[in-house]
């Protein structure tokens, strides 16, 4: 008896000592909030200067408030990020700002999608009509960060570096063994063909079906890729092909003898084009200002008055409200109620990057959209994935737009039900016993034993209603029939391009494009843009941060680029309800 009081008193002790603990870190956090908060001012921009773009960060949809970004402690990874809204503003305030005389591009690479960079990509090239200059330089450069460089009046390499141009790949890991070692099965409830998502647990390596479609999208990505490129650099895009095939850059040498850069030079030879540029003294040191830093926004319209609204939705659509970096059903639902009886807003843009979710929270979004039609336009704009339930929250717009390389279509819905007989059962040597009062009480419950063959109708008769559901409303929402929309869907994967061609995307364009769209659609000639959700206040941000979410920055320290993989397995593991969502990770390098 005095062992047991020794090692309750010992664990309350621990208790307490961890509290207190915890209530100084907290205590310290919000110290460096309202000094981080009271300090942040707009970066002055000094004249004849240059922005520095490096995009060595994690790039979002849209902006958030981190107020963890600059603080450094035991198990945080400080990680800077920046909003698509933002570095496309900034480059185009850039544009028109007297002290901004020209870009230096010192893009690497880019942990982000195809849509992504090509509208970074447009922004540069607008940016260049302003006659103002841009140079690009890296040690050296990934084919994402070469496709942004590519954009540059000159780009010159490390004598030493390298650039990477072989082709795009993209690859999935599977899981079926490592779960039938460990005793767990995954049965599957789908419709499409192409609904692929489900295989990484229940196969070992890609369906026919599924290599056909990323074969096809892939190959749509690859040839804006290489056209963006040719007409960048002036090399035919049949030679770019050729040039990847054959593996022929190899060397910094080959890089110039091919016509990807203008020159090999060092870092110093660079800095001394750039200041010959600025007229400046050698002795002198170049004004830069870097991006993230740099606070202007272009102008977007009016103070006051008339509206055209972004409303962002991008990640994972999720029942309920959801956190940041998620599309919660009843959040988005009561934003687009609130745009809709906003008589200052005369239009709505749904900014959608989403590789969708829960069925039910598509469903429930779908209905908003498609009340807000009736009473003003609304248009979507797709980022790098607006697929499945992405695609259905999309259906009911008055126009839908796209990027060429954008991910979407994949109509058709799943659902995963583990098994844990062999697990608890042989591994473990643990049993379960269900007392029930009707034949179906304990289905979806009892983890020992899988479904039966009835239980497995009745579930998928569900997936399947839920499908039908999901084609009357794109079929309604684009005027084409259910079987047309069946002969286009069965979970495949489509890239922006190849759905304007299937009539599912009405045409390619960018943001802007769309948000001109919406306000011709509302007649109106004069008017302002603003992006919602609005920002939330920082130390707001602190309570909606999941612990989740901080375990997960814990990892990243650890794992690093790894981190991604172990937060998609235990996103698909932890589904719940029928899923419209496209095939696992989607990743091109």
């Amino acid at each position: 008896m005095r062992s047991f009081f020794k090692y309750v008193l010992a664990t309350i002790t621990g208790i307490i000592i961890s509290t207190v603990l915890l209530f100084i870190i907290f205590i310290g956090i919000i110290s460096m909030m309202v000094s981080s908060v009271g300090s942040s001012t707009e970066a002055v921009v000094p004249t004849n200067a240059v922005l520095f773009i490096d995009l060595n960060h994690e790039i979002t949809e849209k902006s958030e408030p981190n107020p963890f970004e600059n603080m450094e402690l035991p198990g945080f990874v400080s990680t800077k990020s920046i909003g698509l809204n933002d570095i496309v503003s900034r480059i185009k305030a850039a544009k028109t700002d007297g002290n901004i005389k020209g870009i230096y591009l010192n893009v690497a690479g880019a942990g982000t999608g195809f849509a992504t960079l090509k509208a970074i990509r447009e922004a540069l090239v607008d940016f260049k009509t302003s006659d103002k200059f841009i140079i690009a330089y890296s040690d050296g450069m990934t084919q994402k960060g070469y496709y942004l460089n590519a954009v540059a009046d000159e780009i010159y390499l490390h004598p030493q570096g390298s650039l990477d141009f072989r082709g795009l790949a993209s690859s999935v890991m599977f899981f079926k063994e490592a779960l039938d070692k460990v005793g767990v099965e995954m049965q599957v409830l789908k419709v499409g063909t192409y609904k692929s998502a489900v295989e990484p647990f229940i196969m070992n390596s890609m369906s026919d079906a599924n290599r056909e479609q990323v074969n096809s999208y892939l190959g749509s990505i690859y040839g804006t890729f290489l056209q963006d490129i040719s007409t960048s650099r002036k090399i035919a895009a049949d030679s770019l092909r050729s040039i990847a095939n054959g593996y022929l850059i190899r060397e910094a040498s080959d890089a110039k003898k091919y016509g990807f850069v203008n020159d090999l030079l060092y870092k110093d030879q660079v800095i001394a084009k750039i200041k010959a540029k600025l007229g400046l003294d050698d002795k002198k040191d170049i004004p830069t200002v870097a991006l993230l830093d740099y606070k202007k926004s272009a102008d977007k319209g009016e103070a006051g008055g008339d509206r055209v609204a972004v409303l962002y939705a991008y990640g994972d659509i999720v029942d309920g409200e959801g956190v940041e970096g998620q599309i919660g059903g009843d959040k988005l639902s009561r934003e687009l109620r609130e745009l809709r009886r906003d008589d200052k807003v005369k239009a709505i843009v749904l900014r959608v990057n989403s590789p969708g979710g829960s069925a039910l929270a598509s469903e429930s979004i779908w209905r908003e959209v498609d009340l807000t039609k009736k009473t003003k336009p609304i248009v979507v704009s797709m980022g790098d994935y607006a697929a499945s339930g992405g695609y259905y929250i999309s259906a009911a717009a008055d126009s839908i737009f796209a990027d060429p390389t954008t991910l979407t279509g994949s109509i058709g819905v799943f659902g995963l039900v583990p098994s844990f007989q062999k697990l608890f059962n042989t591994n473990l040597g643990i049993h379960f016993e269900a007392v029930k009062t009707a034949k179906f009480a304990d289905m979806d419950v009892d983890m020992d034993r899988p479904l039966t063959e009835e239980e497995k109708t009745i579930i998928q008769g569900g997936v399947n209603k839920i499908y039908q559901v999901f084609m009357k409303r794109v079929a309604d929402g684009r005027k084409i029939s259910i079987a047309e929309v069946d002969s286009i869907g069965q979970g495949r994967v489509w890239t922006g391009e190849q759905a304007v061609k299937l009539k599912l995307v009405d045409r390619v364009a960018t943001l802007d494009q769309a948000i001109a769209a919406a306000a011709k659609k509302a007649k109106l000639e004069n008017y302002r843009v603003s992006e919602y959700p609005r920002e939330k206040d920082p130390f707001a941000t602190i309570w909606s941060t999941s612990k989740d979410k901080i375990k997960m920055w814990m990892l990243e320290d650890e794992l690093g680029d790894y981190v991604k993989y172990l937060a998609e397995v235990k996103k698909i593991t932890q589904m719940s309800g029928v899923q419209a969502r496209i095939p696992y990770l989607v990743e091109i390098y």
